[in-house]
């Protein structure tokens, strides 16, 4: 009886597998959209402008140039890191442009165009551009982290 059951099971799952090739409907395969983070530090000494008490979490507005409408951010500030970071853009297919200012101050312009796209049943984003306009900066090619230099 063991090895029966043993033995439907496996063509059960010979089955299924089968199927979920054919039309992706159990296949999981969604990778979200990049975030954009930055590090805003001062330009002579390096030091984050968060950490040394120049700007405060509280400060930060991010919004879309286009109409003034605020847009989703987060800031981490776990571990001193002190990182702002935009994780709203590229859900959807969208050219976004968004100014990042602190304290009423424009720290920054950042342009995606971005395209939400779904291939061999699996969705993802992938930008045709990314600029960020307005600001001294540099990106760390392996955690893309962006720091931002300010005097």
């Amino acid at each position: 009886m063991k090895n029966r059951l043993k033995a439907w099971s496996f063509l059960l799952f010979i089955i299924i597998q089968g199927c979920s090739n054919k039309d992706c409907e159990d296949l999981l395969c969604f990778t979200p959209p990049r975030s954009f983070v930055f590090n805003v530090v001062d330009k002579e000494t390096g030091e984050n402008l968060f950490t040394n008490g120049t700007y405060t979490p509280e400060q930060i507005q991010v919004t879309n140039v286009e109409d003034g409408t605020r847009r989703a951010y987060s800031f981490i500030d776990e571990d001193a890191l002190n990182y702002i970071v935009i994780a709203s853009i590229g859900w959807e297919t969208e050219i976004a442009n968004v100014l990042l200012t602190i304290d009423g101050d424009e720290i920054l312009t950042l342009y995606v165009d971005a395209e939400r796209k779904s291939e061999n049943c699996c969705s993802f984003t992938s930008y045709n551009e990314i600029r960020i306009e307005n600001a001294e900066y540099e990106q760390d090619q392996q955690s893309e982290v962006y720091t931002i230099f300010r005097e």
